[in-house]
Formats: C-alpha cells, structure tokens, sequence
C-alpha cells in the first residue's frame, strides 16, 4: 500500500515538474511571440504578453495533437520509459533553459527537451531504445526550421516591398503597425499549439509508463491537454525580458513592416511543422525569418556575431540538456 502511494506521488511530482518546464518555456519562449512587436512599438510589454498569452490558449481549438504523439511515443520506445527517465529529461531541460534564459541567450526549449529524453534514456539503456525516425526528423528541423523561416520571411519582405514601391513609408508604418497585430496573434496560435503539445506528449509518456493510460492510447487525457495549454500561456503571461531584446533589436533593426513580416514567414513554418507533427523550435523559426527580413534589405544589416552565437546555442542545446539529463537521471536512482 504504501509502495502504491510513492509511486503515485511520484508521478503527480512528475506532472508538476513537467507543468513547471511548460511555464518555462512560454516564460523562455515569449519572446519569440512578442520581440518583434514590441520592438517596433506596435504594443507595450504588458499589452504584448497578455496578447500573445491569449492566442497560446486559443491554438488548442486549433491544431491536432500531432506533435505530442511524436514527443510521447515517436522518441523513445515506450516499454524503456520510467519515473526515473522523465525525471531526467525535466531536470536536463529545465537547467538548460535556466542557464539560456540567464544568458539571454534564445534557445531552443522543444530541443532541450528532446535532448533531456535522449541522455535519460541513454544513461538507462542505451541509444538502442531510442526510434531514429523521430529522433533524425527533429534534428532535420533544427536546420530546415530557421531556414523555412529565412525564405518565407525574406520572400515576405520582396513580395510587400515590391506592392507598396509606391506608397509612402508613413504610410506603409501606419498600415503594418495594425496588420502586425494579425501576425503577431498568428506566430502566438503556432507557438502555442506546437510548444505546448511538447509537454503533453512527455506527461502522456509518464502516464503509459506507469500503467495510468493504455499504451495503445490515441489521445491523452484531456485534463492533460488543459493543463499544457494554461501552463504555457501563464509562463508567456511573465515574459522572458532578457530575451526580448536580443531577438527584437540585437539581430536586426526591425519596423512595423519587417515584423509584419517575420512573424508571417514563421507563422507559416510553425503551422506546417505542427501539421507534420515535428516538435520544432519557435527560437528557430523566429530567428531565421528576422534573419531574412533583415538580410532583404542589405547583408550587413543583420548582426552576424549575434546571429552566430544564437546558432552555437543550437548546436549545443541537444548535447548539453542530454548530459545534465543522464546525470539527473544517475541522482534519481540514488534519491527515489
């Protein structure tokens, strides 16, 4: 009896732990909602983060569970997971997006996650238990992402430069400062609807793990699903501010049109990957459609040494949250 009710805090301490890495995340991640229209001073932080908050929320009416079913069953085979393992994926990604969000530095929280559930498992068992399809068509978007990101936005920038040649630039700003609203609602219902779905498929992995839902389960429970979304939209609520200015000002000046325009060409990246049910970075896709909008104008208009090191944090992300991972999963056989 008393073996039942460990084992039963210890899932709803998972649970919480994995709520606590979905605030982080909408916390880490707001600004990859709200950089660019802020920025270009078409909203005030506040007005900002209660936006794009709104819109997290909205996304589940929006998209298909896709994405979780990857994290949940598409990662690792589900027969190899336990307490311990989800214990050292939270515990590798939650550090990772703590040293990032203290840095300033805008990196990935979906891949810290991934890379949290990779070194659990390898520490446990080994690279043999891992799928490959899933793992290499994450990787794979770790680079197609900021470049899907890239072209859509600079094809965005040409493709509204070219219709409004004739226009003057006073009143090319007044018109995209409303239409940056639009653009800004849609980048949040993308980020919302392919973040949150991350920490739905870790808790729905905990839950099959530990005999709480069927392994044949085609949709988590919807109190799961719930508390994904609120716990996202809360952590956007907050803000990640440190952030905020590297990805708004640091890369590239942007105005009202040029946020337009990133935040559309991500839009658009974020909307296709949830639809192909890839746990992309937003932190990507924003990146390389800021990177695009900027490099429209002239090469030396985007800030390379900043953009490079943004992309150091990349690289390293996966690695570095599968050591911490492996590590935290060690403690927990020791601790629990």
């Amino acid at each position: 009896m008393e073996a039942t009710q460990a084992a039963l805090w210890m899932v709803v301490m998972l649970v919480v732990l994995a709520l606590a890495f979905d605030f982080m995340n909408g916390f880490h991640d707001a600004a990859n909602s709200i950089a660019t229209v802020v920025s270009t001073g078409v909203l005030r932080p506040g007005q900002a983060v209660l936006f794009a908050a709104f819109f997290n929320l909205v996304a589940i009416g929006v998209f298909h569970l896709s994405v979780a079913a990857t994290v949940g069953k598409g990662i690792v085979e589900p027969g190899i997971v336990d307490t311990h393992v989800v214990f050292g994926a939270l515990v590798g990604a939650i550090t990772w997006n703590l040293l990032t969000w203290w840095w300033g530095i805008p990196s990935s929280s979906s891949h810290a996650l991934i890379g949290g559930i990779v070194g659990a498992v390898l520490a446990k068992a080994g690279a043999g238990h891992l799928v490959a399809a899933g793992i290499w068509k994450t990787v794979l978007f770790i680079f197609l992402s900021p470049l899907l990101g890239f072209i859509f936005g600079s094809m965005m920038m040409v493709a509204v430069s070219w219709i409004f040649r004739r226009t003057t630039p006073s009143r090319v700003d007044r018109w995209f400062r409303r239409l940056q609203l639009v653009s800004a609602g849609a980048y949040s219902l993308g980020h919302g609807g392919n973040d949150a779905q991350k920490t739905i498929g870790i808790i729905w992995m905990l839950l099959i793990a530990t005999g709480h839902v069927a392994a044949d389960s085609k949709m988590p429970p919807s109190w799961v699903i719930y508390a994904c979304y609120l716990a996202i939209g809360l952590g956007t609520m907050f803000g990640g501010w440190r952030i905020v200015k590297t990805m708004g000002q640091k890369i590239t000046k942007l105005k009202p049109v040029g946020g337009f325009c990133a935040e559309t060409g991500g839009a658009i990246t974020l909307f296709l990957a949830t639809a192909l049910g890839v746990p992309v970075s937003t932190t990507h896709t924003i990146t390389g459609a800021i990177v695009g909008v900027g490099a429209t104008r002239r090469a030396s208009a985007v800030r390379w040494g900043v953009a490079g090191n943004i992309v150091w944090a990349w690289i390293f992300t996966i690695p570095a949250a599968a050591f911490v991972a492996s590590i935290a999963y060690w403690l927990s056989l020791q601790i629990f």
